[in-house]
């Protein structure tokens, strides 16, 4: 025993849980914190906190921190980009705190991962052609592309 108690989250909360998560899992380059994330569930942050933890397994911010870390080993194993590129683009504002995690959760550095991979010889989307095309927007400047005319 861990001296943790385990409850059971009501059923009534549940869908209110998935909305953040999925909140998370959409936006989880923009910064985020304890208390937009208790508001997306329309809950206090403490109990937002508890009960992601007792139906996910783990806090909503080491969840936010774990997904953020996945997107960024796809960008560093396909997209031609520096880890700093990488870093800022998954949501993370310093290097170092950026790289500490990805080593503790990876188990080896972003560039070390970068360059086993690049080793493979699989091929590599150039960053500029991301950038262009839209796909990757780290200072949220493309905007969105205006509406299509409905009018019949």
């Amino acid at each position: 025993m861990t001296g943790t108690a385990t409850r059971a989250v009501a059923e009534p909360l549940l869908p209110f849980l998935r909305r953040a998560r999925d909140h998370m899992d959409r936006h989880y380059q923009q910064p985020l914190d304890l208390d937009q994330l208790a508001a997306v569930a329309g809950v206090s942050k403490f109990h937002f906190a508890r009960c992601f933890e007792a139906t996910y397994g783990e806090t909503p911010i080491r969840y936010l921190t774990r997904r953020r870390i996945e997107r960024a080993q796809d960008l560093l194993r396909v997209a031609n980009l520096t880890v700093t590129e990488v870093c800022m683009l998954v949501g993370f504002s310093s290097l170092g705190s950026f790289s500490s995690r990805f080593a503790q959760l990876v188990g080896e550095s972003p560039t070390s991962y970068r360059d086993r991979w690049a080793a493979r010889g699989g091929p590599h989307i150039p960053g500029c052609y991301l950038f262009m095309r839209g796909v990757l927007d780290p200072c949220g400047t493309a905007g969105h592309p205006p509406e299509p005319d409905r009018a019949i």
